[in-house]
């Protein structure tokens, strides 16, 4: 079985081009191909999160051009910054956008994949990091709890360039985590973002905090595979991606 996934991602971006593959390739019986289409986006800022979000539409029709099974809007931050339950809106209009053209592409968004991961496992209390700068952090948290889910502990390590995001190492990424106050918290995000690697912490973070942890990667993969009604069984990312269904958090 071989399935196509679409993903439309900012141009500076190169992680979850990276990870994704890594994640999907580890699923036994089904091979993936991937297939991106790229909106202008350098800093983090909010202005440029508008001009970026406003090519949406010419991204969609080139990855309609290739017949994917899924796609994935693959920028988190970009969702999250425009207004609580956005991801809803983009979703519903990428799919109609898409059905146009007789499409039955499974549309996913970053921000709706990290949120309803978070409901699937029963995750009441949250702790996140984020490479973003503060203010657009504080919008990513009140876009969360606006679903109902409380963040109870956050970090922001204030990485205004994109491209920087990407080449964030993973031990300050740890240390970000292992200072969170993870009293009463259900899951850690260890990455609120799709761009800040992480999906080699994943695990091992896990081990060491002794709660889920999750990332927007790793909840991207658990949606796609749910998507396409494909079993989910990934090895080395996490407890999320050991099972067919996540555990809920107690």
């Amino acid at each position: 079985m071989v399935k196509r996934i679409g993903l439309i991602v900012p141009s500076s971006n190169v992680t979850v081009e990276t990870e994704m593959p890594r994640l999907l390739s580890r699923v036994e019986g089904v091979d993936f191909s991937f297939h991106a289409s790229r909106m202008r986006m350098h800093a983090v800022t909010p202005e440029e999160i508008r001009a970026m979000n406003a090519q949406r539409e010419r991204c969609v029709l080139e990855i309609g051009d290739a017949g994917v099974d899924a796609v994935l809007y693959a920028c988190l931050v970009a969702i999250m910054a425009t207004g609580t339950g956005e991801h809803r809106n983009v979703e519903l209009a990428v799919a109609e956008q898409l059905a146009t053209g007789g499409s039955s592409t499974k549309v996913l968004s970053s921000a709706g994949c990290l949120v309803s991961t978070l409901e699937d496992m029963g995750a009441r209390r949250v702790a996140l990091v984020m490479p973003y700068m503060k203010p657009l952090a504080e919008k990513v948290v009140e876009y969360i709890e606006a679903e109902g889910i409380t963040v109870a502990d956050w970090r922001a390590l204030e990485v205004a360039d994109n491209s920087d995001v990407g080449c964030i190492p993973g031990e300050r990424v740890m240390d970000a985590a292992r200072s969170l106050d993870l009293e009463g918290v259900d899951v850690v995000v260890i990455s609120a973002c799709v761009q800040m690697p992480s999906l080699d912490l994943v695990d091992a973070a896990e081990k060491e905090l002794g709660v889920p942890v999750i990332s927007a990667a790793t909840a991207g993969a658990y949606k796609i595979l749910r998507s396409l009604d494909i079993p989910v069984d990934i090895p080395n990312a996490g407890s999320l991606l050991r099972i067919d269904a996540p555990v809920p958090a107690s």
